[in-house]
């Protein structure tokens, strides 16, 4: 028997911080919620059940469906995903869900255990979930300027100087998808505790110059001009393949912000002993109270919609420069937009790891 669990994370630091009254207003609000959009998902004859004072609550699929006796994972997914939505939807907070299979079901009986190995599923679950659609979203990138090159050289009349850099540019992105296959294979995208990429270092410059050929043919799609704005000349401690993953990540976020027809600028300066790289949109720009939150794992700004995204690109600049030693901040841009800038190490060497083909994380 299918036993659903879903948890408020917030309620405890909620209790803690504003009080009983407010934990119990909370957890009313979050009971009927949960009830509600239970009878919608459910069928007659399921149960519910939350103990006053918890956190958790719980299903019991015991109707049998006319497909089978047993629910399968994706209808136990399914309704908890619905339930989760509508209970996030009504209380504006983060709902987290699990599931697992009871042997036998006994009312009366404590499911503490069972509820945790619910919990513990659905983060591995999330885990997966996070873990693949980061590959999917770093893969798309090279995937789509390898095509819009090969388009443009079918399609259009280019000369042979023209074709001879959208080769190069396509073989460039080739062998940095396979460097990104090979590498996903070792360590999560998502994992902070792989190998520091501030072991290495290379050329800003070059790595913008790169970044800005690889989304050439995205900002094309909407007639976006990438411009590369004042640059000084700098080394950065940061691996190549990450820097042009973390540039080309940035860049594409101003391209999907920007106006049509508009214009985003790149460009780097020393600052210090570190490297200052902004990116600069003409689009709606980010509201002060989301600049922090923007970074979060699938976290989308208010301007969001009707813009296609997975909120993970952002997230993974983040990562890309915490594990540099950087820091990234999001701020107004001279343009009207938004405004990007990445914080890294300088470096003042060249090192022997700069010339070995590493992957990235």
């Amino acid at each position: 028997m299918p036993l659903l669990v879903l948890r408020l994370p917030q309620f405890e630091r909620i209790a803690w911080r504003q009080g009983k009254r407010a934990a119990q207003r909370v957890e009313r609000a979050t009971t009927t919620a949960f009830l509600e959009a239970g009878s919608r998902a459910l069928r007659t004859g399921d149960l519910t059940a939350h103990d006053c004072g918890s956190d958790v609550f719980v299903i019991a699929i015991t109707a049998p469906s006319r497909q089978a006796r047993t629910p399968s994972p994706i209808d136990c997914r399914s309704a908890l995903e619905r339930i989760a939505a509508a209970m996030s939807l009504s209380l504006d907070m983060r709902v987290e869900t699990g599931w697992t299979l009871l042997r036998r079901f006994d009312a009366a009986a404590d499911l503490g255990r069972e509820i945790e190995t619910a919990l513990e599923r659905g983060a591995r679950e999330r885990e997966k979930y996070e873990f693949f659609a980061a590959i999917g979203h770093e893969l798309r990138t090279p995937l789509t300027s390898i095509c819009g090159y090969l388009e443009t050289l079918l399609d259009e009349g280019v000369d042979a100087p023209a074709s001879r850099r959208f080769i190069e540019t396509a073989r460039r992105e080739a062998l940095r998808m396979g460097r990104l296959l090979d590498g996903m294979f070792e360590f999560s995208l998502l994992d902070l505790s792989a190998e520091s990429l501030g072991n290495y270092s290379c050329e800003l410059i070059e790595q913008i110059d790169m970044a800005c050929e690889v989304v050439r043919p995205l900002a094309g799609q909407r007639n976006i001009r990438v411009r590369r704005g004042a640059c000084d000349d700098v080394r950065a401690c940061i691996e190549r393949d990450a820097c042009l993953q973390l540039l080309v990540n940035l860049l594409e976020n101003a391209i999907k912000y920007g106006r049509d027809g508009g214009c985003v600028t790149i460009g780097v300066r020393s600052h210090g002993d570190d490297a200052a790289l902004w990116v600069d949109d003409d689009g709606p720009g980010i509201a002060p109270a989301e600049r922090e939150s923007i970074f979060g794992l699938r976290a989308r700004g208010s301007q969001a919609d009707g813009r296609p995204g997975t909120g993970i690109g952002l997230a993974i600049v983040k990562m890309i420069a915490d594990r540099c030693g950087g820091s990234i901040c999001a701020g107004d841009s001279p343009l009207g937009g938004a405004r990007f800038e990445v914080m890294l190490p300088r470096s003042a060497v060249r090192p022997a790891q700069d010339d070995k083909a590493v992957r990235t994380s």
